[in-house]
This record gives C-alpha cells, structure tokens and sequence, in this order.
C-alpha cells in the first residue's frame, strides 16, 4: 500500500510539473478571444490545482496580463496603472478585457465601413 502511495505521490508531481511549464509557456493566440483564452488560461490552473498546486489568484492574474497579445499592451498597462494588481480579481479582469475587446472590435467595423464608402466614392468619377 505503501509503494502504491509513494507511485501515486510521484504521478501527481509529474503531471504538475508538466502543467507548470505548460502554464509558464501560455500565451495568447494572434486573432483568439478573450474569453477562449481565459478559459484555457482557468482550465490549466483547475488541473494545476486539482494537483496540490497553491496558486495565489494575483499570480494567475499577472500571468493572464503578461500573455496577452501584442494589440492588447495599451490595455495592460492602463490595468496596470489604475489597479491594485495583488487585489484585482480574475473576475474583474475578465470584465474589464471583454469591455475593451467589444471596443477593439467595434472600432474595426467603423473603420471597414469607412474603408468601403471611400473606395466607393474614388471609383465614381466623370463618365
């Protein structure tokens, strides 16, 4: 019963060590959603701590913000400055992203349709 425990113990340690390089290694895929990552993100840290893992939720916030991708760096730093890392919760996080990709995307509709009414008028000329 021993070993058996002892083998359990070493299965356990090797499945978290794992998970806590592929947490190191998560990073936000060019074009994916906010909310598909945070639950990739959420998914990987239940394992982890299904695993004995003690993860501060500040961690998982600071992980979330550092793996963002790059068209999101002016909104790191704006949670950054007007937060309290070590307090913000996962949920506020979550929140505060969804707001700013809605905003991100509806930005980009603006600019397509001002795209299109531009090419439309400079393709009417005199005929």
């Amino acid at each position: 019963m021993r070993q058996k425990h002892q083998g359990s113990t070493k299965v356990k340690r090797a499945q978290l060590q794992a998970l806590r390089r592929e947490f190191e290694l998560l990073t936000m895929k060019e074009g994916e959603k906010v909310d598909i990552f945070l639950g990739r993100a959420l998914s990987m840290v239940n394992k982890m701590k299904s695993n004995g893992e003690n993860m501060e939720q500040s961690m998982v916030v600071s992980k979330i913000l550092r793996s963002l991708t790059s068209k999101y760096n002016y909104i790191v730093c704006s949670i950054e400055e007007s937060n309290d890392l070590s307090s913000l919760t996962l949920d506020e996080l979550h929140g505060s992203l969804l707001v700013h990709e809605q905003r991100m995307q509806e930005q980009s509709v603006e600019e397509q349709v001002l795209k299109i009414s531009q090419d439309e008028s400079l393709g009417q000329g005199r005929g």
